[in-house]
């Protein structure tokens, strides 16, 4: 059962480009991740439950957030071109980096242009990887130790949001019955 638990490694693949995105999602199945691909950064939003709208997005309110529709889809990486119509690439890292929610899961920006500083800019806001096209199954192989950080990073922050949880919810006294007595202590 450990192979199939690796494989539901989820990864959303974000590019414009039905033969780019094709490439990318063949080489995510043979190394037997779950893959969904969408053809824009709008559409990888929507995809994860953060809508396109700035003001929606607020830190301080945590309850907004994590009962939204996409917790039920766990995504572990996301993969995205950086020249894309409306939303490059850029813009989605920085969005989900801003989130509340979703600026643990691993980002990995692709591109066909080798510029030094475009690469530079998307490492600083927190991309893992920039990987040039036509992306190879060798980089590829890369992605799966950015999914198990970001997987225990999320059993971290699942861990302390229990603990918080377990400290709020003291109850004022416990009661066991004991040969059909209630016991207080």
């Amino acid at each position: 059962m450990g192979l199939s638990a690796e494989a539901q490694f989820h990864v959303l693949a974000v590019d414009d480009s039905v033969i780019d995105r094709k490439l990318i999602e063949r080489l995510l199945k043979t190394s037997s991740y779950q893959v969904t691909a969408v053809d824009s950064g709008s559409k990888a939003l929507e995809f994860l439950g953060l809508h396109d709208q700035d003001d929606q997005i607020d830190a301080d309110i945590p309850s907004l957030s994590p009962d939204n529709h996409h917790q039920d889809v766990e995504v572990n990486l996301i993969i995205t071109d950086y020249c894309m119509p409306g939303m490059t690439g850029y813009d989605l890292l920085r969005k989900i980096k801003e989130s509340h929610v979703l600026k643990d899961i691993p980002v990995v920006i692709m591109s066909s242009e080798n510029e030094p500083s475009r690469i530079n800019r998307c490492l600083e806001e927190g991309a893992e990887e920039f990987f040039l096209k036509p992306v190879q199954l060798s980089d590829v192989n890369k992605l799966k130790p950015h999914m198990l950080k970001g997987r225990a990073m999320e059993d971290q922050s699942n861990i302390n949001k229990r603990k918080v949880m377990e400290q709020t919810q003291t109850p004022e006294r416990t009661r066991t019955k004991h040969n059909d007595l209630e016991v207080t202590s």
